[in-house]
């Protein structure tokens, strides 16, 4: 608080300064070519145009500047959320389409073409969004997930951390979906032996995590294919959901 008060204090000297500079400089006009007349018909000019210069300056040029530094923010966290996709995401698509018993219904949908548009993207991932996603950890090897989530931990830690995260509401809550799924595993010292109850509420975590992960996934692959090319190609050939892709160019 002290410090917002000596700021304070600070702009109000700051524009009494300023105010009496301006009344100095127009009584040496005065003095000068002692012409009231002049004085006051460019000071009410000068007045009139302050309601326009508030709009341009702090409305229309405040804007744009907002709208170029989110814009830079928002690549900034993409280049974040391919860096999750790199060491997190796409394995976990991977491990746990293999225990969805309706994936094939999904895989038809996710092996993305080189040629799609927009209104492909779109189109599926409105499809995604109202899918009946199905996992059961009971059939899972949640052993082998919870060594991977607990090794990325730390990892999933810095993303936590990182401040522009609240430009991006979907991958925030992608983020804490797994998080909260790596929590739930750490603390259970035998995830082999756990009551049916158990496996059914991690069930529900796994899902969780699982849904946000298609859709996220979805969204980052329009981003690479709109603006980074030779990414998206290696994506193409990376696909978790595409039991052909290769990596190797052929």
């Amino acid at each position: 608080m002290g410090y917002n008060m000596k700021r304070f204090n600070w702009q109000i000297y700051l524009a009494v300064f300023l105010i009496l500079l301006s009344v100095i400089l127009y009584l040496l006009h005065f003095y000068i070519f002692r012409d009231s007349h002049h004085i006051f018909i460019y000071l009410l000019g000068d007045i009139a145009f302050v309601p326009i210069e508030v709009l341009l300056v702090t409305i229309i040029i405040h804007q744009l500047l907002n709208l170029r530094e989110r814009r830079a923010m928002l690549e900034k966290l993409n280049m974040v959320i391919g860096a999750f996709f790199s060491e997190v995401g796409t394995y976990l698509l991977k491990f746990i389409s293999d225990f969805d018993p309706h994936v094939e219904e999904i895989k038809q949908k996710l092996i993305i073409k080189k040629d799609w548009t927009d209104k492909d993207f779109r189109s599926v991932r409105r499809e995604l969004r109202d899918f009946a996603y199905k996992v059961d950890s009971k059939e899972m090897d949640l052993a082998s997930l919870k060594n991977f989530l607990s090794s990325k931990r730390g990892f999933l830690l810095r993303l936590l951390e990182n401040p522009n995260l609240l430009e991006h509401e979907y991958f925030t809550d992608l983020l804490w979906a797994v998080f909260h799924a790596t929590e739930e595993l750490i603390h259970r010292k035998d995830v082999g032996n756990l009551p049916d109850t158990d496996y059914e509420h991690l069930s529900g975590d796994v899902k969780r995590m699982y849904r946000a992960l298609v859709l996220e996934w979805v969204d980052y692959m329009l981003h690479l294919r709109n603006n980074y090319p030779y990414l998206f190609s290696l994506s193409l050939r990376t696909n978790p959901f595409d039991e052909k892709a290769t990596p190797e160019v052929s």
